[in-house]
């Protein structure tokens, strides 16, 4: 039995799904339900009894030292975050309270349950927390990529509340000797990804004849993962990482934000040519950049490769070509999840920002 925390969201679902997919080992599935938690990305797994959904928030401490006792995981896995740069610059509060602080809660949870357990229990637990790549900060154009020594230098409330999270998990474990691992990773696509991010919402947008919103000149460089790459490097990392160690998961793709949407707008073209506006791309509309906006993010992944054998299976063309054809299959999903609230934050961070 495993537990997983933020598991109703964009990566946590996928992670979940693929767990699932790939073994018979029990899930407990801690969720909050917040705007980008959806259990119908967990639809295929209704009625299966490997998946034991409870919503409930990781800073609700009580709860969690419940389940635990309950359901004597072997492992934690923290996905649960805030985790959208722009709604962090309009409200940092929630992003404190749920990254640090319920980081915090969770951690003595955890710790609590660790420590009264059995010696051999104890040596093969393991807590994994999931983190970014952002809080290392903003490379030059030629500037190394990231690696694990990296030194931290957040420049958003979002990445500043991640780095804090990733410093507890690691007092924690020099400190107490909870057994932990911590993956930073890069920008991960794919399936089921809540249509504020850039890929969903530039597909959603095109299909609909509206604007396709870019930050600045569009030049800002990200490194591109696979949601489904990134799900098995943290069940690599969780198999035979080092405990107390870090490990970066990228994608080796790195692309500027406008050559994202290009290749977006040039296969929508193709694929989806009943479109109210062709091509999609004479809807990019160019918008006044984002306060503290990071230039370019890299990740040297060599230490995953290099220590746990695992390296991304998908290049970018292939996975971008896998996410665009999912969302045109799942349109109804997309329709579900854009609710008010989502059309209400699109109009508060972009309305009367285009040029």
């Amino acid at each position: 039995m495993i537990l997983v925390t933020g598991g109703a969201g964009f990566i946590g679902a996928n992670f979940i799904l693929d767990w699932l997919a790939a073994g018979n080992e029990p899930v407990v599935n801690l969720d909050k339900l917040t705007y980008a938690g959806n259990l119908e990305n967990l639809r295929p797994l209704q009625g299966d009894a490997r998946h034991i959904f409870v919503q409930a928030d990781i800073g609700d401490r009580e709860r969690v030292e419940t389940l635990l006792r309950e359901h004597r995981p072997r492992a934690v896995i923290n996905f649960a975050a805030e985790s959208h740069v722009d709604r962090s610059i309009h409200g940092p509060g929630e992003f404190i309270q749920t990254n640090v602080v319920g980081t915090f809660n969770l951690l003595e949870a955890v710790r609590a349950h660790w420590s009264q357990l059995p010696a051999d229990e104890q040596a093969a637990f393991r807590f994994l927390h999931v983190s970014t790549d952002e809080v290392y900060g903003s490379l030059g154009p030629a500037d190394p990529a990231f690696s694990e020594t990296t030194a931290y230098a957040p420049n958003s409330p979002y990445s500043a509340s991640k780095a804090a999270s990733d410093h507890l998990v690691r007092a924690y474990h020099h400190t107490y000797g909870l057994p932990v691992l911590t993956t930073n990773c890069s920008n991960n696509y794919g399936p089921l990804q809540f249509p504020e991010k850039l890929i969903p919402l530039i597909i959603h947008n095109a299909l609909a004849g509206k604007p396709l919103p870019v930050y600045g000149d569009g030049s800002n460089v990200r490194d591109w993962l696979y949601v489904g790459d990134h799900c098995s490097a943290i069940r690599r990392v969780l198999e035979a990482g080092r405990v107390g160690d870090v490990y970066n998961i990228g994608g080796c793709n790195e692309k500027t934000n406008l050559v994202v949407v290009s290749t977006l707008c040039a296969m929508l073209d193709v694929l989806h040519p009943d479109s109210p506006v062709i091509p999609h791309g004479s809807l990019i509309a160019f918008v006044k950049d984002r306060p503290g906006h990071d230039q370019r993010y890299a990740i040297d992944a060599r230490k995953i490769e290099r220590e746990l054998g695992w390296t991304p299976s998908e290049t970018f063309e292939s996975g971008i070509k896998k996410t665009v054809a999912w969302y045109l299959d799942h349109q109804d999903w997309v329709a579900h999840v854009t609710s008010g609230e989502y059309r209400n934050w699109v109009s508060t961070n972009y309305a009367g920002n285009m040029t």
